[in-house]
């Protein structure tokens, strides 16, 4: 079940235009905690530049949104970049432009203009994606079926993580939650019913689109 939309990692990039250097900060967060603890950091770790301009969106309905122009023109930067994220449909995200000021002004359209590009940059970089309800299904089964469950796994829809090897093997089998009742017949199927569900647990995932 498709929850939201947001980014998969962090990243950074960097935009030149008229002698201003902006490099761009874009980073998953699940709480406005999280997301303002971000946004100090790159602040600490550019204190020399000209502006920190931050925004985010956090929220499975995008609720908690916030942007600062960080002493630019009011409306030329933190709101550029928060409208930004929105119109991409994004949340659990937070985006830092850091600007050192070259020398040429930019006008109010100007900075709009080059801190949405910057801001785009790092999201693109950070790669899109859909947050959706997964299941973890935990088994227990025999060597003689693992080499199959590997070999399927890229087509099946399910993905096997935190393999164990004792005198049998145990394995999480990990697949969207509207999946899960498939991949369970698929698992009695190729085990023969040998293969035993341990533990079932809901869990978010990422798909890069």
């Amino acid at each position: 079940m498709l929850l939201y939309r947001s980014i998969i990692e962090y990243a950074e990039a960097e935009y030149v235009i008229e002698k201003s250097r902006f490099i761009s900060h874009a980073s998953p967060a699940e709480t406005t905690d999280e997301a303002r603890l971000f946004v100090s950091e790159i602040k600490e770790k550019y204190k020399d530049a000209t502006h920190n301009v931050p925004a985010f969106i956090i929220g499975p309905g995008m609720e908690h949104q916030w942007a600062s122009d960080d002493g630019e023109p009011q409306g030329s930067s933190g709101m550029p970049v928060l409208k930004l994220i929105s119109a991409e449909e994004l949340t659990n995200v937070v985006v830092v432009v850091t600007r050192y000021f070259g020398g040429i002004k930019l006008g109010t359209g100007g900075l709009a203009r080059a801190y949405t590009h910057a801001a785009k940059l790092a999201i693109e970089k950070a790669g899109i994606c859909e947050v959706r309800e997964g299941i973890s299904l935990k088994y227990r089964f025999d060597y003689s079926y693992l080499n199959k469950l590997q070999s399927i796994a890229p087509d099946s829809g399910f993905t096997l993580e935190d393999i164990q090897y004792t005198d049998v093997i145990e394995a999480s089998v990990s697949c969207m939650s509207e999946e899960a009742e498939r991949i369970k017949s698929l698992m009695a199927d190729i085990s023969g019913g040998k293969a035993t569900l341990l533990s079932e647990e809901v869990k978010l995932a990422k798909y890069p689109i």
